[in-house]
């Protein structure tokens, strides 16, 4: 009765929310499916097995004879619902009891929403959102031989011999053998029992289910922390390896930079070696002229005295002539002498006086002797440890002197006391060897007061002079005028007047970094009578900018490591034959550089502004630049046609170290450098492929463009795949990008003399 009661009420609740469901869309699908679910496993046609499972009961319904309907009844005033059980047709009356919201009052009784009850046999009502429903079966005709109507069911049902019709929810597998059995309808108690029973299985599922998404989470929430972990290891590994090649890179970025300094001090070197052998050869060609000129002088001088020697003799034969062989003896009074007068008398002072006279004698003798000792000590070999004399050449270097050495060697030509305690130079210093032409008095103690004025007034052939590494801060003055180079860097000069250099207008090299100089304290005028000058370093000092009244001969020019902020139009007018400019290591942006600061030079073929705070390529550059500079700023951009104007073209590119990404170089960038660029540095930045107009470079020896984020090398973006003329390209690095070796064209390199001439390995991980 309770199976069959419970089974009506699932059905009746199939009848009236399916349309509700239907009508209201399918928002709603997976509770409702959730729902269905539930009620099937305790449902009519569901039975479960021991292990919880459901499977259908295996029940055939045949058709039957028609059950009239009770005249009357007892449904009082709710309406029915007749319908066959498994039949074809399907015939239903609703009836609606009005009542309260949420419950209904049926025959005196309050009944809750959702409550199912029998009022009858084979008639079920339910509450329904203050809805009373009632259905009564009708039961179909059956065809079989010998139907049965179980105990709590309305209509008789045709069994099979394996029937598990009798497995019920109440758990009795007995079925009455007589049909006439009355049947006990339930009561509330026992419907809302049931109800409350299917609420509960209700509830523990949907706790099921709740575990279930708790464990899912929390297997996904463990996913997750595993996965994080995971990539913090990951993280952690490619900043130790991002660690590792920064390390590689800087490594690498000093060993490049000290290649790149060792070669310019060789080339520095090998122009200044030049430049002395031409000052050198420059230097003999006048000294064999004066030699002549000298010669030619004696010549006539000593033809003019013999002149003079034979015209005396002619006048005094004539002489001789004119008197005779007449010769006057003396007398005897002339040749016998005349007594002396009376001797003055002798005081106290006077003796005082001579004794004095003879102290101060003895001691100038004594000091004379003690000299002349000294200096044929230094002559005849008795020299200090570290010194040496070889032909005309003098050094003693790191010897431990204190004062300048006594030496008398005329013929002597090279003089150097490097690295001695020497504190000061006096007037006689040089004078008994005069004819020095180079003196190496670095890495000493020498100060300005301790160098007399006239220290150096007597060296004639003086040619070069090296003052590095004291303590001066003032140029000495009055340095001979045959001085051709002079070099006072890593001193402490404190400025430089308009008179220092008056006489040296044969001077060709002047060094004087690494002291205290700035606009300041050297006056405009200061290097006016440098005539001459072709070499000029005033690196490692204070300026701000360019210093004024630089001479016209000036060919370099290098303020390396200053405070330069801006090059105005006016400060190179007069230097028009300067070959290079040097301003490595200042604070130069491209819009404190004037327009017209150095467009017009025609000779100005290089300029370095190395480290300093650009963020484009300079523009308005001389026409006549070939080598330009720019390594370690921020340039981003380099502009189109900024080479387009030089003539005959840039030769040499150098921009590592900068911020150059995929948008910064146009396609027109390095348009008038196709046929003249020579090498081209772009390592070190963020391209992110090879730029435009490479392959078009027909004269480029030397490419790098490692350490960048390119990905691939596309086919004629290095080599013109349509030139099949032999290129000039003999060394390409494009290591530490992120390129695969394995997928890259052979094609690409189709231009280089040897495949030993690309540097590829290794990569940067992808």
């Amino acid at each position: 009765m309770r199976w069959w009661l419970v089974w009506a009420a699932l059905g009746l609740l199939g009848v009236l929310i399916l349309p509700d469901v239907q009508a209201g869309g399918r928002h709603r699908n997976h509770e409702g499916e959730r729902r269905k679910g539930k009620r099937r496993r305790d449902g009519q046609g569901v039975t479960r097995t021991k292990e919880g499972r459901s499977k259908p009961l295996k029940i055939r319904l045949v058709p039957g004879p028609a059950i009239p309907e009770k005249p009357g009844g007892n449904q009082g005033d709710a309406g029915t619902l007749t319908f066959y059980t498994n039949g074809p047709q399907l015939q239903s009356s609703y009836s609606v009891i009005p009542g309260k919201q949420g419950q209904c009052v049926y025959r005196g009784l309050t009944m809750f929403d959702l409550a199912v009850w029998s009022p009858s046999p084979c008639v079920t009502c339910l509450c329904s959102e203050g809805r009373v429903v009632c259905d009564e079966m009708s039961c179909p005709r059956m065809h079989c031989p010998s139907p049965v109507t179980p105990a709590g069911r309305c209509c008789p049902v045709c069994m099979e011999p394996d029937s598990e019709f009798s497995l019920e929810l109440s758990g009795d597998s007995s079925v009455p053998s007589d049909p006439s059995e009355p049947i006990i309808p339930l009561t509330q108690e026992e419907i809302q029992s049931i109800l409350w029973r299917e609420e509960e299985e209700h509830r523990e599922e949907e706790e099921r289910l709740r575990k279930k998404d708790e464990a899912r989470k929390k297997r996904r929430r463990e996913r997750k922390e595993r996965e994080e972990r995971q990539r913090k290891m990951v993280e952690e590994r490619r900043r130790e390896e991002e660690e590792a090649l920064r390390l590689q890179l800087k490594k690498e970025e000093e060993e490049w930079r000290r290649q790149v300094e060792e070669e310019e001090r060789r080339q520095e070197d090998e122009r200044r070696i030049e430049q002395e052998r031409r000052m050198e050869e420059e230097r003999r060609r006048q000294e064999e002229e004066r030699r002549r000129e000298e010669e030619q002088r004696m010549e006539e001088e000593r033809r003019r005295q013999q002149e003079e020697e034979q015209q005396r003799e002619a006048k005094e034969e004539v002489e001789v002539w004119l008197r005779g062989d007449v010769f006057q003896m003396p007398s005897e009074e002339e040749l016998i002498p005349s007594p002396d007068p009376t001797p003055p008398a002798v005081t106290e002072e006077l003796m005082e006086e001579a004794e004095d006279i003879e102290v101060e004698e003895e001691v100038t003798l004594q000091v004379e002797e003690e000299e002349e000792e000294e200096r044929e000590t230094w002559i005849r070999g008795g020299l200090p440890a570290g010194c040496d004399i070889s032909d005309v050449t003098m050094t003693c270097e790191n010897a431990n002197l204190n004062r300048f050495p006594p030496l008398s060697i005329p013929e002597l030509k090279s003089l150097s006391l490097e690295g001695n305690n020497i504190s000061s130079i006096p007037a006689e210093a040089f004078n008994g060897i005069p004819n020095l032409e180079w003196i190496n008095l670095k890495k000493n103690k020498l100060t300005s007061a301790g160098i007399n004025p006239k220290a150096f007034t007597g060296l004639k052939m003086l040619r070069r002079l090296y003052l590095d590494e004291n303590l001066l801060d003032v140029v000495p003055p009055d340095l001979p005028p045959t001085l051709q180079e002079l070099k006072i860097n890593d001193n402490q000069l404190r400025g430089i007047d308009e008179n220092v250099f008056r006489d040296l207008n044969n001077l060709v090299i002047l060094e004087l970094e690494g002291n205290l100089l700035s606009e300041g304290n050297v006056r405009p005028r200061a290097f006016a009578p440098l005539t001459q000058l072709f070499y000029l370093r005033l690196g490692r000092n204070y300026f701000r900018t360019i210093p004024q009244g630089l001479p016209k001969s000036l060919l370099e020019l290098h303020l390396e490591n200053n405070l330069i902020e801006e090059i105005s139009e006016t400060v190179l007018n007069q230097t028009t034959n300067l070959n290079l400019i040097s301003l490595r290591h200042n604070k130069l942006d491209e819009t404190r550089i004037a327009p017209m600061a150095w467009f017009n030079h025609r000779n100005l073929e290089s300029i370095d502004l190395s480290h300093n705070d650009l963020y484009l390529v300079p523009s308005y550059l001389p026409k006549s630049l070939v080598h330009l500079v720019l390594v370690g700023n921020n340039i981003e951009r380099i502009p189109g046609y900024i080479f387009a104007h030089m003539d005959p073209g840039l030769e040499y590119l150098y921009m590592s170290f900068n911020k150059l990404d995929g948008e910064g170089i146009e396609p027109e960038s390095f348009f008038g450098a196709y046929h003249s660029m020579t090498e081209m540095c772009l390592d070190h930045n963020q391209l992110i492929h090879i730029p435009l107009g490479i392959s078009e470079m027909t004269n480029l020896h030397f490419l790098r463009l490692d350490s960048n984020r390119i990905r691939s090398i596309p086919e004629g973006s290095i080599c013109d795949l349509d030139n099949h003329e032999e290129t000039n390209l003999v060394a390409l690095r494009m290591d530490n990008n992120y390129i695969d070796p394995n997928k890259v064209s052979p094609a690409a390199f189709s231009c280089l003399r040897s495949a030993s001439s690309v540097v590829l390995k290794p990569q940067k991980p992808m």
